[in-house]
């Protein structure tokens, strides 16, 4: 029979109780040792990402640059897009407007603005050429917006009803009552010499009468928003909203007589 040695039983019992007491003390010593570790562990782990940062710093730079362009492009690219949308519907509407209208029409752009402040008129791309000349009426499919005063080879400039020098014939179209329109630089338009007792009210409709020399009956003028007397006490007047945005305007009709 195979007999163990004592040495070998010694040695046997020992190498049982180290693994023993490693299996027991194995958390604690792990727990120890990642305490002792742990801050050295983190300060590399900062540094890793310090040393990466710098590395990378150009290259995300140049990213950063690159998208940021990009985005510019984009709503660069979105406003185009809206304005041609916007210009799409009012040109449709100016289409709808001229195919349905008895009236004879050039169309034309507003290219240029007075650029001083006792007048308000535009500047069109449409001249002798195109058959414009002064006297003839402009308007758009809102209502009417003034009348050529000169006209060169290839551009005509038109004095907005808006103008102070203006003076528009017209008539309330629910009542009929008569008066003068005229300009004063601002946002509305001034009806003058109503009677008292004229039938006119907030709201009122003003068109051109058939007594103007100028202008073609029956064009749209604006609306009525407010009502004064004047200071002689003798007639009223009334303030009108021109039916067209006269500030924001960029295509126009001229009609041919």
């Amino acid at each position: 029979m195979f007999k163990l040695s004592r040495k070998t039983i010694i040695n046997f019992v020992f190498i049982a109780c180290a693994v023993v007491l490693i299996s027991i003390f194995s958390p604690f010593l792990k727990n120890s040792a990642q305490k002792t570790f742990n801050p050295h562990l983190s300060l590399i782990s900062l540094l890793k990402r310090e040393c990466a940062g710098i590395i990378f710093y150009h290259r995300n730079m140049v990213e950063l640059a690159r998208l940021k362009n990009e985005a510019e492009n984009l709503r660069r690219n979105l406003f185009d897009l809206r304005e041609v949308g916007q210009e799409n519907i009012r040109l449709k509407n100016l289409l709808g407007f001229k195919q349905k209208s008895p009236l004879r029409l050039i169309p034309a752009r507003v290219i240029a603005r007075s650029p001083d402040s006792w007048s308000s008129s535009v500047i069109i791309d449409k001249g002798r050429y195109n058959g414009v000349r002064p006297g003839m009426v402009a308007i758009n499919n809102l209502g009417l917006v003034g009348r050529v005063m000169e006209s060169s080879e290839n551009n005509s400039k038109i004095l907005l009803i808006n103008d102070p020098s203006q003076g528009i014939s017209s008539i309330v179209q629910r009542s009929r009552q008569e008066g003068l329109v005229s300009g004063s630089l601002g946002a509305n338009l001034i009806m003058r010499y109503l009677p008292p007792e004229a039938q006119i009210s907030p709201g009122d409709i003003i068109i051109t009468s058939e007594l103007s020399q100028v202008y073609p009956k029956g064009l749209l003028v604006g609306k009525v928003i407010n009502i004064g007397k004047e200071l002689s006490g003798l007639s009223r007047y009334a303030v009108v909203k021109p039916a067209v945005e006269l500030s924001t305007i960029e295509e126009v009709f001229v009609i041919v007589p």
